[in-house]
């Protein structure tokens, strides 16, 4: 199966990162994930979708049931991906106006730094 899963704690955000295929048979996985980092407390959860090759609509689903969580807890779900396949099918199914995508996990983490950050 060509699947992976990573997930670390970068300046106060959960990044989880998938590799491969996210399909029907590995998004159980992924969705076991984010919820166990929502369990703990995260807020600022980042997906990152850079060395994903597919994703279908069980994957899409878990990334909404994610965000609707997260939001209640007054947290947000952000994504990585520069792989124009995958972009277009946030662009498709409107979900870009619900996820910000980033182009690097850099511009993710700096962006989401800044919200989660408390001041000097």
């Amino acid at each position: 199966m060509n699947f992976d899963i990573k997930t670390e704690q970068v300046d106060g955000a959960y990044v989880i990162a998938l590799a491969g295929e996210v399909d029907l048979y590995t998004a159980p996985e992924f969705k076991q994930q984010l919820l166990d980092v929502i369990a703990k407390g995260g807020k600022e959860v980042i997906v990152d979708f850079s060395n994903t090759t597919f994703i279908d609509s069980t994957t899409l689903g878990v990334l909404v049931g994610g965000v609707k969580r997260l939001r209640t807890n007054d947290g947000q779900l952000s994504l990585v991906c520069s792989d124009r396949n995958i972009t277009k099918i946030f662009e498709i199914t409107g979900l870009d106006r619900v996820f910000t995508i980033y182009p690097t996990r850099d511009e993710a983490l700096s962006k989401v730094g800044i919200s989660s950050q408390p001041p000097a």
